[in-house]
């Protein structure tokens, strides 16, 4: 260990004293030394009487670097103070006890003097004095050094961004005050410095901005700075593919682990605080490093509540177990999927009168339903095929959205088709209970022709479509045919309360079903009205009769039938004169009459 000499002021004079540090020896002078420092005072009391003049000082915070920096101001040596040692002034002056007890303006006076009027009075300076607190903690956080910090880092980043809040302000044609969301946000540029810090001290400072009511987003894109900038540094987690990175990670995962774990619980509750793609590059990173099971139920209620945003590739999570597993994660998919039909249906409990009103298309809850049916049904397709996909864990990907997400059922059945032909040993229970699925009645045209002729679905299926097929081409028909006004009931009926019907949420399909009451209210009217012109009709008839008996009265009331026209054609073409046969039957008629 070499033996360092101050002769700074005492060059003619001979060190009475040696000083061991952790990583050096000083030999200095007890003078100096002992007017400044009260532990050093007290240590040479202690061996006035020993011939020993040697003290250890191993547990002195920032070792001999802050030492001889503390030498220094003992001998009157004149150095610069900055924010690149100010923390190890402070902790080395608390530990060798240079107060003004001892000394005026000693060091630690100086140093917190600089402290307080200079660093916390900058943001770049108080990241670097934490960098610098890494390494001399617990007694720079009982000496509040960090806390100081962490404190003048949120309060100033608070207020930098009001005054750019300000800055955006502008009026809008009409005169009033808007925020302009598209100008540039200056006051986030501390994202960058806080990025340099140690996750423990990160999380500190980004739990004090948020009390500080820093923008959610701020703190978003800040996380986002920090884990890419984190994870990315050894085994690049942050888009893993393949299995030497699993081997990777299988190493050296701990500050990964803890990073992940970490960022999620500072993730604001807001939605869209940051980007959907960032929480899936969360939740495979705490798949692949086993995170808590906390930290992956939290991403995955998160990613539930905006899945409508998601895209294929985010829900293609890689499964990283054993080789005989499949190629995705779907269990994790499954519970994302749970999560987003409990927050729908959470959303469906409305109050009584909001029910009733509704008027409305659909509301955005609906819409995020088709998005994700929309997405379900690709994702069962990229994984169909598949081979060590289980059947139930195929059909409870496709069973977890409600019924009437899916307005139209192709997607559903494009998915079912490739999984058919990947699996061809299923058994025919399991091919039934696979076809079960779908609904052959929300089929396109074109797809309905190709279930048609599929051979791989169940003869019962086949004939279901060819059923539901030829159901439509006989509506075609008939409403070819026909004129508006002159549908049957039975047939506006399942116009309107068919395949809408089945796509609407219950809330909408309640206002459907009230508007297909008042139009039957209507029909209902109109067919009282004709049936009280038959009972008119009828009355004028007996009145006939009793007036007249003979022939012409006969011919008169065949005249008054055939206008009626029950069936829409004339019974009178059949033949020039009726037979006896239909005679007799006109007679009871008559009769009954």
């Amino acid at each position: 260990m070499p033996l360092l000499f101050f002769y700074w002021i005492f060059r003619d004079v001979p060190s009475d004293i040696t000083i061991e540090v952790s990583g050096g020896m000083f030999a200095l002078h007890k003078f100096p030394l002992v007017s400044r420092s009260g532990r050093i005072r007290k240590l040479v009391a202690e061996r006035r009487d020993s011939e020993n003049s040697r003290i250890e000082l191993l547990s002195l915070p920032g070792g001999a670097e802050s030492f001889e920096l503390a030498a220094k101001f003992c001998y009157g040596v004149n150095f610069e103070i900055t924010s690149a040692n100010v923390a190890q002034l402070c902790c080395v002056s608390d530990y060798l006890e240079m107060t003004e007890e001892f000394s005026k303006d000693n060091l630690g006076s100086r140093a917190e003097e600089y402290l307080e009027s200079v660093v916390c009075k900058n943001l770049e300076m108080c990241v670097e004095v934490l960098q610098q607190c890494e390494n001399l903690l617990p007694l720079a956080d009982e000496l509040k050094i960090v806390s100081r910090c962490i404190d003048a880092i949120a309060s100033k980043a608070c207020v930098e961004q009001i005054a750019s809040s300000f800055s955006r302000l502008e009026y809008s044609s009409s005169g009033r005050l808007h925020m302009n969301r598209q100008a540039k946000c200056d006051g986030d540029w501390w994202i960058e410095d806080l990025s340099a810090l140690r996750i423990d001290l990160y999380q500190r400072v980004i739990t004090a901005m948020k009390c500080r009511g820093v923008r959610p987003e701020s703190i978003g894109a800040s996380l986002v700075n920090y884990a890419q900038k984190e994870l990315t540094k050894k085994s690049s987690l942050w888009n893993p593919s393949g299995q030497q990175k699993v081997e990777l990670v299988a190493g050296s995962s701990v500050h990964e682990r803890l990073v992940v774990e970490t960022i999620v619980s500072l993730l604001p509750v807001e939605k869209l605080a940051v980007p959907i793609n960032f929480l899936f590059g969360l939740l495979r990173s705490a798949v692949m490093l086993d995170c808590s099971v906390a930290s992956r139920l939290d991403l995955e209620r998160r990613i539930g509540s905006q899945l409508d945003i998601a895209t294929l590739d985010d829900l293609l999570i890689p499964s990283f177990r054993h080789a005989g597993d499949t190629l995705f994660d779907v269990d994790t998919v499954h519970r994302i999927l749970v999560n987003f039909s409990q927050q729908d249906d959470s959303e469906e409990d409305m109050d009584d009168a909001s029910v009733f009103e509704s008027e409305s298309p659909p509301s955005p809850s609906q819409t995020a339903l088709f998005k994700v049916s929309k997405l379900v049904d690709n994702y069962l397709a990229e994984i169909a095929p598949d081979a060590n996909l289980k059947l139930s864990k195929f059909m409870v990907i496709a069973e977890t959205l409600p019924a009437h997400a899916r307005t139209v059922h192709d997607g559903l059945y494009r998915a079912i088709d490739i999984y058919l032909k990947a699996h061809q040993g299923l058994s025919d229970p399991d091919k039934k209970k696979l076809s079960k699925l779908i609904d052959f009645q929300k089929l396109s045209q074109e797809a309905g022709a190709h279930a048609a002729q599929n051979e791989r679905l169940p003869l019962q299926s086949i004939v279901q479509v060819l059923y539901f097929e030829q159901l439509r081409l006989r509506n075609a028909l008939c409403s070819s045919y026909a004129d508006e006004d002159q549908k049957p009931v039975h047939q506006s009926w399942r116009i309107s309360s068919g395949a809408l019907s089945a796509a609407m949420s219950p809330r909408d399909n309640y206002a459907s079903l009230r508007r297909e009451n008042r139009e039957l209210k209507l029909e209902l009217a109109r067919l009282r009205m004709r049936l009280n012109d038959l009972e008119k009709e009828h009355v004028h008839m007996k009145r006939d009769m009793e007036k007249s008996h003979s022939l012409n009265f006969m011919s008169s009331f065949s005249r008054k039938i055939g206008k009626l026209n029950f069936f829409g054609h004339s019974s009178s073409r059949g033949s020039s004169s009726p037979s006896k046969h239909s005679q007799r039957t006109d007679s009871k008629v008559i009769e009954r009459t």
